[in-house]
């Protein structure tokens, strides 16, 4: 196994090492993306893509299902992607968490390509933009911006209440409310970029790129809503 006995945190690192630390977690970042993409690709013109838009269009209770399952691994693979005893569990956790994510989003790409095939690629390019433009913010200011962290989840333990409340008593959240979340997935990854520059520890990249590629997921998410409600009031 190639991991640290006693990992030091980035911030202690001469600069050498936290740039290769930087670079590590950013390599990993767009490794995901890519299976991402391929993976939500592969599985969209595949039956299971199908099958599962049919599933979910079934029943409020279908997306509670998938929901729940989606939070349950969410949390396994956080967990294993942080383990500091096997590098393998963490590349695992890591996968866990790119194909859960490529699963849920399914529907609502074969939904947004249904009204307008131009919606992804310009949600892709405005996500992107939004990410590197507060990755740069962090970055360039070097500020510590980890006292975000408890406005993040808080700002997310009430989204997921929404979430859950709209699908059980069949209200719509709107167009606000995504314009909402990607402010607050805006806050996730300051803190999240923040706490690479500052607070990870040396073998904790692969949880770093997780924390980073969660929040970049997030915010595309709510991005494709918003040019999804925009295109069907034209």
């Amino acid at each position: 196994m190639n991991y640290y006995q006693s990992p030091a945190a980035v911030i202690d690192l001469p600069e050498a090492d936290r740039v290769t630390f930087i670079r590590r977690t950013y390599a990993h970042l767009a490794g995901a993306l890519a299976v991402f993409a391929l993976l939500c690709t592969v599985i969209i013109n595949s039956p299971l893509g199908t099958a599962m838009l049919g599933m979910l269009g079934n029943g409020k209770w279908s997306w509670l299902i998938v929901l729940g399952a989606f939070m349950v691994v969410s949390m396994v693979a956080q967990r294993w992607a942080n383990s500091a005893t096997s590098k393998g569990t963490q590349y695992f956790g890591l996968g866990l968490y790119v194909v859960a994510e490529a699963l849920i989003f399914t529907p609502l790409l074969m939904l947004a390509v249904r009204i307008d095939s131009g919606i992804i690629p310009k949600a892709a390019l405005i996500t992107t933009g939004l990410f590197l433009g507060l990755t740069w913010i962090a970055f360039t200011t070097k500020k510590d911006f980890s006292f975000m962290g408890g406005i993040v989840r808080v700002g997310c333990f009430v989204a997921i209440g929404a979430i859950i409340a709209s699908i059980v008593f069949g209200f719509s959240l709107g167009i606000i409310f995504s314009c909402l979340m990607v402010a607050l997935m805006g806050g996730a990854v300051l803190y999240d970029t923040s706490n690479v520059i500052h607070h990870y520890q040396t073998n904790q990249y692969v949880a770093a790129s997780l924390a980073l590629f969660a929040s970049f997921a997030t915010m595309l998410w709510y991005v494709i809503r918003i040019l999804i409600s925009l295109s069907s009031n034209d």
